[in-house]
């Protein structure tokens, strides 16, 4: 089996990441690549109460990482693993524009 994740930064700028099976993170393996995304790109929470959910990281690392980070083969499959991993999805579509994450 395999993931997918779509990362869409607006209709004509769109990333289509591929994942085998055996390359996706384990939960806590994707949870702490993206904590380490999350700070590396000094993210804020985007809630009130300062509580920052799985979906709140992935969404945040996506649009701070921005497009030039995606265009890095290496680090678009990384992000795939993580995302396909945290969430144990075989098919993400991660909207940067909208600020929404769907499978």
């Amino acid at each position: 089996m395999r993931s997918e994740v779509k990362v869409v930064f607006s209709p004509v700028q769109q990333f289509d990441l591929v994942v085998d099976a055996g390359e996706v993170l384990s939960f806590e393996a994707s949870r702490l690549w993206l904590d380490e995304q999350y700070v590396k790109y000094e993210c804020e929470p985007m809630r009130g109460s300062g509580k920052v959910l799985l979906a709140d990281k992935i969404l945040g690392v996506a649009a701070a990482a921005g497009p030039v980070a995606f265009s890095d083969p290496a680090w678009a499959l990384d992000y795939a693993r993580a995302t396909s991993g945290a969430l144990s999805k075989a098919l993400l579509r991660v909207d940067v524009a909208k600020r929404t994450l769907s499978y």
